[in-house]
Parts: structure tokens; sequence; C-alpha cells
């Protein structure tokens, strides 16, 4: 991986908030414009054109509340001027009666055509899904000093003013001073490209905890690594299979949505902070269990590869509730391409190359 692969990884990332932008803004320009003009996608509800994907979606957001999609730990793979990428995914939508989180996972193809990069095909996995009684009306307007800027769709949303208000503000800046490009050092570039590694060594967690891959999750962690969980506190491998064992013996399913990150490199050490919200259901699909913590890491760089040499997992706060996952019925009923365990998921055969689009 070098400072090239860094930029090809943020460009990509971006056409993902943006994608997240088009719909929840209902902008059928914005949201088409994240593929190429032949780019397709299977959300199982419909398979076909991109384009027509971005109409039929928008013109559907335009009639309801405004929703929220939260695009996360976006793993993303290149291969020259292709990348395949898997990204978790949080969204909330909402009716008069009902408030919905949907947590699933997009499985991409991207391609650089013309030095742009944009998305060729995109697959939907629901992993599961919360449904809670209730409407979730945005307040009203109030008094100026106590005023919230609300989302909205197309041009009334406040958001989009208000970064047209920034970028105008950059423009002017820009126009006064001119552009000035810093030079970095070696060691800064370093830092950079370790950030990312271990960066995805994060998101192999992710995965490998979620998919039950205890040959995936052993490779984030160094042979002498240690853990502590609460679940599982001891030697970092051994966490690997225990943990595995354990999710595959408790949870009809786990899923795991990263953020807020913070990493600090120095030489061949670094340490991390980031932030999990995990989404669990018991065996006997009884009790649902959200779960929001950090991740406090210490890593080091062994001949040229990064792995975790101490994890410990902090608890914030969780909550339990009876079970309202529903993947089989309602607005459910057409995602019919869900998650599973180790190699049945749709992520495996989507990486190799043979599923998946």
């Amino acid at each position: 991986m070098n400072i090239e692969s860094i930029a090809n990884i943020q460009a990509i990332s971006n056409v993902l908030a943006c994608h997240s932008r088009g719909v929840d803004r209902a902008d059928e320009g914005l949201l088409a414009g994240c593929y190429h003009d032949d780019g397709t996608v299977d959300y199982r509800f419909f398979a076909g054109p991109a384009a027509q994907f971005a109409a039929i979606l928008t013109g559907a957001q335009k009639a309801g509340p405004v929703t929220l999609h939260r695009t996360a730990q976006m793993w993303i793979e290149l291969d020259g001027d292709r990348a395949s990428s898997e990204s978790y995914i949080m969204a909330y939508a909402s009716s008069a009666e009902t408030q919905h989180l949907i947590c699933g996972r997009y499985l991409d193809r991207h391609e650089r055509r013309g030095g742009e990069w944009r998305m060729s095909h995109r697959t939907y996995v629901l992993d599961t899904n919360l449904n809670w009684p209730g409407g979730g009306a945005l307040p009203g307007l109030g008094a100026l000093g106590n005023h919230v800027p609300v989302g909205g769709h197309g041009a009334a949303d406040t958001g989009i003013a208000l970064l047209a208000q920034a970028r105008a503000k950059n423009a002017g800046h820009n126009r006064g001073k001119g552009y000035q490009p810093m030079s970095h050092s070696q060691q800064t570039l370093d830092a950079v490209v370790s950030r990312q590694q271990i960066a995805d060594l994060t998101m192999a967690y992710c995965r490998g905890v979620d998919r039950a891959d205890a040959a995936l999750l052993g490779q984030v962690f160094h042979a002498d690594s240690t853990v502590v969980s609460g679940a599982f506190n001891g030697n970092g491998q051994d966490f690997a299979a225990a943990i595995c064992a354990l999710v595959e013996e408790a949870y009809t399913q786990t899923f795991h949505s990263i953020a807020n990150q913070w990493i600090e490199v120095s030489g061949d050490g670094a340490v991390g902070e980031t932030y999990v919200i995990a989404v669990s259901t018991s065996k006997d699909g009884a009790t649902d269990t959200l779960t929001g913590g950090r991740y406090i890491d210490r890593f080091e760089r062994r001949e040229g590869r990064w792995a975790i040499a101490e994890r410990s997992f902090v608890l914030d706060w969780t909550r339990e509730e009876a079970s309202t996952s529903d993947m089989t019925g309602g607005m459910y009923a057409a995602l019919d391409l869900h998650g599973a365990r180790g190699a049945a998921d749709p992520v495996y055969a989507f990486m190799r190359g043979d599923g998946a689009g």
C-alpha cells in the first residue's frame, strides 16, 4: 500500500458517502451519479440499471419522512482501476407508527474510468433490524436561541444550504491566498499508510466476529497478544477461537458497526480508540441487545505487518429488549439476501469474484 492507494480509497469512500446523501436527500441526480452509466444494483426488491433504481428509490423517499443512512467501516480492496468493498450500514427510517433501525451491508464493485471512481454494481445484504413503536417526528420551528437545523429532502434540506455556504467561503479564501500545497516527510507518509492498514485490521475484526471466521480473526492479532473483553480475557489467538464459538452458540446474529476512529502512529507502534455499536439477537430469538463501547488498542508492526498487540473493550452502555427483529415480513420481505456465518455469507463469494455482482 502507498500514498496513491490511500488517495484512491478516499475517493471511493467519498462516492459511498455521497450515495447515502443521495438516498437521504432524495436526490436522483446525485444518487445516479455515484454509478457509471452502465452501473447495476441488486437490492432484491429491485435488480437492474442503477439509473432506474435511483429514480424509483428517490421517488419513494420524497413521499416519506427523512431517513438517515450511516455508512461505516468501508473495507476497500484495490485492484488497479477496479476495487471491491464491504461497508456496514445502519439505516434509520420511520412511519407514523414505527421507527426502524435497519442493519446491513453494501457489497460494491468500483471502477475508475477517465480518472474518476464510480460504482459499477451494488448488492445489499440484510443482517438484522430493530422496530420500535411510535413515530419519529422532527421538532418544529422554535425560538432562534434554541433552533436546531433539521433534515429534509432536496433543496429543503438545511444541510445542503450549510454545505453550499461552507464551500463558497472556502472558494473566497482560496482566491484571496492562493493554493499552497504542503510537502510531507517520509515519516508522515508512512504514518498515513500505517493508519489505513490499521483501520483495515479493525474492519477485519468485525467481519471475523460477525461471520464467526476464526481464521480471519486470528490474523488480526499477534501470536503473543492479549485481549480483555469480558466475554474472554486472555491471549488474542485463543480469543479468536473462543469468541467465534460463543457467537455460534449464543446468538442468531451479531452486527458490529465501528466509527469515530482515532489512531496515533509512532514508528512501529500505534495506539487507537474505536467506537463500536453492536446489535445482537439471542439464539432463541427472544432478546435483542444493543451495546455501545470502545476498543482501546495497542498495535505493533513486526516484519512489515501491523497487528493488534493489546485490545481492551470498554463498555459505555447497553440495552436489552424483547426482540423486534423481522427478517421476512412487511418491508423486509423482499430483502431476502441475508447475512450468514462462515463461507455461507455473501461477502466471501463476492470477494472471490464469483457472486453478488
